[in-house]
């Protein structure tokens, strides 16, 4: 038997009392108040929860530059990521130190106040080389650090008056405090964490059961809830997941608690935070896989951000320090000769495994295909299938891209018209006129408004989207990053197709039937897209479609049989129609 790990005492939280809250409350009306957004508010969480300790706040200057160079606090704690509350700098002027600020979340509730000790200017280059080891802005953190983030850092030490609200899941939401009583109550001594943002399969469940066995263990399921990767479920569908495969675990083994952490993807230095959170929740091992904590690949297999089995070394450099010990495990692959999953190092040859990645996993499930069984429970891709239904029945939105006067807006109504004649799904049209005159008619045509236009598209297509209609939007969104966050909003729901119509601005401006492009010319329309301010091409679009050469019908008709052939069109079945019954796949 195994020596066993210090148990950690209970862990403090930064929650004040009835009279300390109410004194903060008496004074709410009259401080400077911010309003969080989704990270920010996990980051909170698990500050007032105790899952940060020994964090008493967001970060202070000081604390940030030693995280960043030493991976610990000035007092020395091990500490790798920084914990901060970023806002713009109109605010960061009017904040000085010793001033309280009330945090709030969406709907305007405090939850905390804070009281500054620090305020500066961020130099985000610097922050993305030291956690995510690279300033590429194909790295999603670093991507979020440039394109979400203030331009200032707000430190100083938080009092919390109560938790966010959640109303899903609440029995799986677990302080530490109450997961440590709970492991007590249940007489586990043992620990092993495992922690996770995808559903889990016939390998994860492999790999924890030989974790529980390795380390003498109970095994913690500790999904995070907070903010995955945007290539990931969402969360209250990957839930089902887990209470699906928790039917297979022996009896008293396993135990399922939602974890609200906004990841990150910084690779090995999450990995290290991980294992501080998880320690601060009382267990007493973490499962670390070859690339923990890492974002997905970028382009192609092998197109990783960093070393295989980094994160497993940075955290076995600490382990005995944070009293937590590591259950590594290389990759894997499925042996069909073996009937079971072999490290993939450990076969010589290549053709005696094989393995099923998210993408191939994701297609299989968008074409109604099977999965082989090796992969998978049963349980388990019942509940993906129906929360992942094929892409015919899936909500779509059809997003068009491109200049003023490129055909757009005239291809879109065509689709709109096929799908209500169609009639199979709901379908909306969303063109930009007729959304700035019903939905932004109050915005005007800076950068800054265009950009929040184009986010309202993207807002009220991703509900078309959730709810299983057809979003059809044609507004020009000449910027990367904003089409970037309206994916990421639909994809969340269902599929969305990018269309450029690459139309060049010669033909644009000659067709020029609003007279738009002349006024430009003339200097009377400012910010014009094309003529005084940029258009970035899209890269990768599901769709590039030049309207040159083409008539509207037939550019429509290209358009139409790519989501025919890519199985988003739900076609009728003719077995049906005669009264017969054909199950598909």
């Amino acid at each position: 038997m195994r020596p066993l790990p210090e148990r950690p005492g209970n862990t403090p939280t930064l929650l004040v009392g009835e009279e300390r809250a109410g004194a903060l409350k008496a004074q709410a009306a009259n401080l400077t108040s911010i309003t969080l957004g989704q990270r920010q508010l996990c980051d909170l969480e698990l500050l007032l929860n105790g899952a940060f300790h020994p964090l008493r706040g967001f970060m202070g200057e000081a604390a940030y530059v030693s995280v960043l160079e030493r991976l610990r606090l000035p007092e020395g704690q091990v500490w790798p990521m920084p914990v901060t509350l970023d806002v713009d700098r109109s605010l960061a002027d009017a904040l000085q130190p010793g001033t309280p600020v009330a945090l709030r979340d969406r709907e305007g509730f405090m939850l905390a106040v804070l009281s500054v000790d620090s305020c500066w200017r961020v130099d985000k280059d610097r922050e993305a080389e030291r956690i995510y080891g690279t300033r590429s802005c194909r790295h999603p953190g670093v991507r979020h650090l440039h394109e979400e983030t203030g331009t200032h850092y707000v430190g100083g030490t938080v009092e919390g008056l109560q938790l966010p609200t959640h109303y899903d899941y609440e029995e799986l939401r677990h302080t530490p405090a109450e997961l440590q009583a709970r492991f007590v109550k249940l007489g586990w001594r043992r620990v092993v964490a495992f922690h996770t943002s995808r559903p889990m399969h016939r390998l994860a469940y492999d790999l924890t059961i030989r974790a529980a066995k390795e380390s003498e263990a109970q095994v913690l399921i500790h999904p995070v809830v907070g903010i995955s990767r945007p290539s990931d479920y969402r969360h209250f569908a990957r839930v089902k997941c887990y209470q699906a495969i928790l039917a297979h675990y022996p009896h008293g083994l396993a135990s399922l608690s939602l974890l609200p952490l906004a990841a990150r993807g910084a690779g090995p230095r999450e990995a290290l935070w991980h294992a501080v959170v998880r320690r601060n929740f009382g267990c007493t091992h973490l499962v670390v896989g070859s690339d923990h904590a890492s974002p997905p690949e970028t382009t192609a297999p092998g197109d990783a951000f960093y070393p295989p089995y980094a994160a497993q070394e940075l955290v076995g450099r600490y382990e005995d320090e944070l009293g937590l010990t590591m259950v590594p495990f290389r990759r894997h692959a499925y042996a069909p000769a073996r009937r079971r999953f072999v490290p993939v190092d450990s076969v010589e040859d290549a053709t005696r495994i094989t393995a099923l990645d998210d993408r191939e996993l994701a297609q299989r499930l968008e074409h109604g295909e099977s999965v082989p069984a090796w992969f998978s429970f049963s349980n388990v891709l019942h509940v993906l299938r129906r929360i992942h239904p094929p892409r015919r029945q899936q909500g779509l939105t059809l997003f068009f891209t491109g200049l003023s006067g490129s055909g757009k807006s005239t291809l879109a109504s065509i689709l709109y018209g096929k799908f209500i004649e169609d009639g199979r799904r709901p379908a909306t049209l969303l063109d930009g006129d007729i959304v700035r005159r019903n939905l932004s008619s109050e915005l005007g045509f800076s950068r800054a408004h265009r950009d929040l236009n184009v986010r309202r598209i993207g807002f009220v297509a991703s509900e078309i989207t959730k709810n299983a209609g057809v979003a059809i939007c044609a507004p020009i969104a000449p910027y990367a990053s904003t089409r970037r966050a309206v994916r990421e909003m639909v994809e969340e729901y269902g599929a969305m197709i990018e269309i450029h119509v690459s139309t060049s601005l010669e033909v644009c401006e000659a067709r020029d039937r609003k007279g738009l492009y002349a006024k430009a010319r003339r200097g009377l329309i400012k910010e014009f897209t094309g003529i005084s301010d940029p258009y970035e091409i899209p890269e990768n679009p599901e769709i590039r479609i030049d309207t040159s050469h083409l008539t509207p019908a037939e550019a429509a008709q290209e358009i139409y049989l790519y989501l025919l052939r890519e199985g988003y069109l739900d076609l009728p079945d003719p077995m049906e129609e005669e009264g017969g019954y054909v199950p598909r796949d």
